[in-house]
């Protein structure tokens, strides 16, 4: 028989704060490694380390590539890292974004639970959308413990609340119950769970993290979507699993559907700004191609440019209204008095 001793928290928004208080809680001694994800961005400097470390709690650091895994230790992912769990150390890789997010919970999630089955517990805590739902479901089908924050004690309850919807949980707390349930639960004997599709599935996800060609080359599950990664604009791959809609394209980016559409919103946004840009500069090369001609007496030539600036500006002008009203619903130009356009 083997014992509870790895332990996986993911946060996201709200996470630094709520990661911290947890880990003081919890005794300098516990006999179990800590792996922590919170989202940071990708050229930033976490601290969360040295808060940790300053409120007199386990100790905890950034691990490099390679470290071994030693009880007492809380380890947490680097920005733009993979934080990846193998068998008596850690992986730090910078693999493909999931649900945008890279370091992401997801891998940490399912990549311990690979490594370590029924030993880990899974705590998803504070965060938007809902990575770490996947991870948390790859951690119950190994045989390990769920454990989510209240989504009405979370400052931010949308990941806890996904989990909550797709996983069964064997503890819904507020955080400040969080630390006792580790203290009473890790060291407890389990029995692992045997290999099955479930396993040979999290290989090949823990695999495309870390950017095996044998993984990323592996026949996919689920079928080919009618969608394209907002990332790198391939074709997404969709499988449900355990009512979880997922997408996944060719060279590894994931995305949970609820991040699927915050990454096509951030595209169209992106794609708005640049068609914006196009026209005012269109605008602008056409107003002075008519000042040339005007300059030259080219007088057709000079009003044929003078149309064009005007109805380029029109369309540049539709879409500043639409980055403006930071909707979907575009305003609607119709034919007005002497051909001219008028919004409706």
């Amino acid at each position: 028989m083997e014992e509870r001793d790895i332990v996986v928290i993911g946060a996201s928004a709200g996470g630094v704060e709520a990661v911290a208080s947890l880990i003081e809680a919890l005794p300098r001694d516990l006999a179990a490694a800590v792996f922590v994800v919170v989202h940071f961005p990708p050229h930033t400097t976490s601290v969360l380390p040295r808060i940790i470390t300053r409120r007199g709690g386990m100790t905890a650091m950034h691990p490099e590539d390679g470290t071994p895994i030693e009880l007492g230790c809380v380890y947490v992912a680097p920005p733009d890292r993979h934080l990846l769990v193998e068998n008596g150390f850690i992986r730090l890789v910078r693999g493909p974004r999931e649900n945008g997010a890279r370091p992401a919970v997801d891998p940490l999630f399912r990549s311990a639970a690979r490594a370590y089955g029924a030993r880990v517990i899974g705590i998803v805590l504070t965060g938007n959308l809902d990575d770490g739902t996947a991870g948390l479901m790859a951690v119950k089908s190994a045989g390990g413990l769920a454990v989510v924050q209240d989504p009405d004690d979370a400052l931010y309850g949308g990941m806890p609340g996904s989990a909550l919807r797709h996983v069964q949980a064997d503890h819904v707390v507020p955080l400040n119950e969080i630390a006792g349930i580790l203290v009473r639960r890790v060291g407890e004997q389990v029995e692992q769970k045997g290999g099955g599709s479930v396993a040979r599935q999290q290989n090949t996800e823990v695999g495309i993290s870390e950017m095996f060609r044998d993984a990323l080359e592996s026949e996919r599950a689920g079928v080919p979507s009618g969608y394209a990664c907002p990332e790198c604009h391939g074709v997404l791959w969709e499988v449900d699993e355990g009512g979880l809609l997922r997408f996944r394209c060719r060279v590894g980016h994931a995305y949970s559907i609820e991040n699927l559409l915050a990454g096509q919103g951030a595209s169209m946004d992106a794609a708005l700004w640049a068609a914006y840009r196009a026209l005012e500069e269109r605008a602008a090369l056409t107003a002075r191609m008519g000042a040339r001609m005007e300059e030259r007496g080219q007088v057709v030539l000079a009003q044929r440019y003078a149309e064009q600036t005007h109805e380029t500006l029109q369309r540049a002008e539709l879409i500043r209204r639409v980055l403006l009203m930071n909707t979907q619903e575009v305003p609607v130009l119709e034919e007005g008095p002497q051909g001219q356009n008028v919004e409706e």
